[in-house]
């Protein structure tokens, strides 16, 4: 079998018929023979496809126990054969081939990571391009201030501090290199601190704006006591790491 050029690791939490959506969105923009897709079903539930239904490369893991979202797609990663992998939220819409324009970001020397635009399903865009989250930033976000756009997103490529996890491409290089996603975090800040570790390599997170994705958001945090307790422990997490620390100081380098 030839290795596919492109891994894409997608986690179901429950969330199966997102994940047969999307799965029919990689059967339509792309090439067969290009990608595998590593489906984890991190909670039992009835799986209405098979690998045969698709045309592609399609491996499924089943957890034994719930693991968290840096640690399921490591473990994607580890089973992985691309030269590139990705990871995506089972609730992104993929309307286009856009992975040819992620591709092309990623060939560069410096590019360790690049995600593409995300809108919302009005096409609104969303604000998945961010500068690094500081306690005085969270404080003025709840105080109903700091809500407008970090960066202006127009045709050409931005280099924000971070972008979110709901769609990121990696070189497997770089992947490696960083030891994936740290699995300290269950949930939330896992693409915030490995952002933050590229950017401390020397090389860059880019947003690829001729990349279109849509991003149909679940904001759980926002809902539920106990994702809204992990979120808080996970901000709490960065802000004490020596991560945050060096990537405050690398900005005010530059």
């Amino acid at each position: 079998m030839s290795r596919p050029v492109l891994s894409l690791s997608i986690v179901s939490h429950g969330q199966i018929e997102l994940v047969s959506l999307l799965l029919a969105d990689i059967k339509m923009h792309c090439d067969a023979a290009a990608v595998e897709v590593i489906l984890t079903v991190n909670i039992p539930e009835h799986l209405p496809v098979t690998p045969e239904t698709f045309p592609f490369s399609l491996t499924v893991i089943q957890n034994l126990v719930p693991q968290g979202f840096g640690r399921n797609h490591n473990q994607a990663f580890r089973r992985a054969r691309g030269e590139f992998f990705g990871v995506i939220n089972p609730d992104v819409r993929i309307g286009s081939n856009m992975f040819a324009s992620l591709l092309a970001g990623l060939n560069l020397p410096s590019a360790g990571v690049v995600a593409p635009l995300v809108v919302n399903p009005l096409g609104a865009i969303e604000n998945s391009a961010r500068h690094f989250p500081t306690p005085l930033t969270i404080l003025c976000k709840l105080f109903g201030r700091c809500q407008g756009a970090d960066y202006l997103l127009g045709e050409t490529p931005v280099y924000p501090d971070w972008v979110g996890g709901m769609f990121m491409l990696f070189r497997c290089d770089v992947y490696q290199q960083l030891g994936g996603f740290n699995e300290k975090y269950f949930l939330y800040y896992e693409d915030v601190d490995i952002c933050a570790r590229i950017w401390l390599k020397g090389l860059r997170v880019a947003l690829i704006p001729e990349a279109k994705v849509t991003h149909e958001a679940r904001r759980s945090s926002h809902q539920q006591a106990a994702y809204l307790l992990m979120h808080i422990r996970s901000m709490a997490r960065f802000f004490l790491s020596v991560t945050f620390f060096k990537a405050m100081l690398l900005r005010r380098r530059h």
